[in-house]
C-alpha cells in the first residue's frame, strides 16, 4: 500500500512561499539564497576506536538534563549548512540543546584515513550516540537526519531495534533507495546536483591526499592512488564504484546501494520516529519511497505535495519562513511530552 499525501490534519500543513513552488526552486533557495543565523557554538573534537576523528559543534543550555538533539547533515554539507544552522536556533529558541556532527573529513579539516563518510556510515552514528549517552546521561536524547544524514539515521535505527539509546527521530529528505537516487539525481535539471556534488565530492578526496602528502603519510597515499585516476567522473555510479565502494569496503557500487539504502531497515525501527519528505523532491523517484506496510508502527511518514529537497520554504520572498524548523521542534516535542512521566 502507497503512502498517501498528508492532508490538512498537520498541525502546520506545508504551503510552499507565493513564487517558490517549483520543486528546484525550494531545493536551491537554502544553499543560494538564505540568509544564515550566527550562532555561539562550541567545538568538541572526539576520537574514534579506527584513530580518526569527528567535530562536533553544541548549541544551547548546558543543564545536564535538558532535552538534547544530535543534528546530522547532508552529502557536502557541514554543521555549517543553512538548515543544520537554522534548526539549531529554533531548537535553542524552545529551550533545548543541540549538537551537530560534522562527519568525517566535512569539518574544514580533511580526516586521517582514506575511507570517507557515506551513507551507511551507521557505525560512526552510533559511536556519536554512545559518547553523548556517557556525557550527558541524564538528557533525553533525539536525532535529527537530514538528506544522507535522515538515510544513515533510519539505517541505525533499524540496526539497532528496540536497543536505540534515542528518545525519538526524524529523518528528512531521504535517499530510501541510493541505486534509484543515483539515476534519479543523473536525469533532467536534476544533472545540475550530480555535477555539484562531483565537484564537491572529488575536492574531498584531493584535500585528502594534500594532507596526506604533506604529513607524509605514504600509507593512505598508496591506498588513495590505488584507486587509479579520478578524471572522468560525472556520475553517482561512477564516484560510489571507483571511489567510495573500495575506500569503505564495499565490493562495487551496486554492492554499497545495497547494504546502505536505508528502506531496507525500515521494518525493524522501534524508536518513536518522524519521516519528513516532499513529493516533488528532485532527488528520489516517487517509487524508492517506501510503502506502507514497509513501515514500523513506531514510524509516521508525512508526505508533502511538495517541498524540493530540504527545502520546504514558505512564507513569502520577502519574509521567507522555514518549515522543517516549526514542524520538527513541534513534534519532538510532543514526543517527549508523551514520553515523559507525568509527576
Amino acid at each position: 500500500m502507497p503512502i498517501q499525501l498528508a492532508t490538512n490534519t498537520l498541525p502546520d500543513p506545508f504551503i510552499p512561499a507565493l513564487g517558490l513552488a517549483n520543486p528546484h526552486l525550494q531545493t536551491l533557495w537554502g544553499p543560494l539564497w538564505r540568509k544564515k543565523a550566527k550562532l555561539e557554538r562550541q567545538r568538541e573534537r572526539i576520537w574514534l576506536a579506527d584513530g580518526d576523528f569527528l567535530d562536533l559543534d553544541w548549541h544551547g543550555p548546558h543543564e545536564a538534563d535538558t532535552p538534547l538533539v544530535l543534528v546530522l547533515h547532508g552529502l557536502t554539507g557541514s554543521s555549517n549548512s543553512p538548515y543544520v544552522v537554522g534548526l539549531q536556533q529554533a531548537l535553542a529558541f524552545q529551550g533545548w540543546a543541540s549538537v551537530a556532527l560534522n562527519w568525517r573529513g566535512c569539518s574544514g579539516e580533511p580526516n586521517l584515513l582514506p575511507r570517507s563518510y557515506h551513507s551507511g556510515a551507521s557505525e560512526d552514528l552510533a559511536s556519536v550516540i554512545a559518547h553523548l549517552r556517557t556525557l550527558r546521561p541524564l538528557a533525553p536524547l533525539y536525532a535529527v537526519g537530514y538528506s544522507l544524514g535522515g538515510n544513515v539515521l533510519l539505517k541505525h535505527l533499524g540496526e539497532v531495534g528496540s536497543n536505540s539509546s534515542l528518545q525519538g527521530a526524524v529523518a528528512v529528505s531521504v535517499p530510501f533507495r541510493l541505486d534509484q537516487c543515483a539515476d534519479r539525481i543523473g536525469q533532467g535539471f536534476s544533472k545540475v546536483y550530480q555535477a555539484h556534488f562531483m565537484r564537491e565530492m572529488l575536492v574531498y578526496i584531493k584535500d585528502k591526499q594534500r594532507r596526506f602528502q604533506h604529513e607524509g603519510l605514504s600509507e593512505g597515499l598508496a591506498e588513495l592512488a590505488a584507486l587509479g585516476s579520478l578524471e572522468n567522473m560525472r556520475t553517482f555510479w561512477d564516484f560510489d564504484g571507483r571511489v567510495t565502494a573500495p575506500l569503505n569496503g564495499f565490493a562495487d557500487a551496486e554492492d554499497y546501494y545495497r547494504r546502505a539504502s536505508s528502506r531496507y531497515f525500515l521494518g525493524e525501527i522501534r524508536t518513536p520516529t518522524l519521516i519528513i519528505h516532499a513529493a516533488d523532491d528532485p532527488f528520489v523517484f516517487p517509487h524508492s519511497l517506501p510503502e506502507a506496510d514497509e513501515l514500523s508502527p513506531s514510524t509516521h511518514f508525512e508526505l508533502q505535495a511538495r517541498g524540493g529537497h530540504v527545502g520546504f520554504v514558505d512564507g513569502s520572498l520577502k519574509n521567507p519562513s522555514y518549515y522543517l524548523e516549526r514542524r520538527i521542534p513541534l513534534w519532538l516535542s510532543t514526543a517527549h511530552r508523551s514520553a515523559t512521566p507525568l509527576k
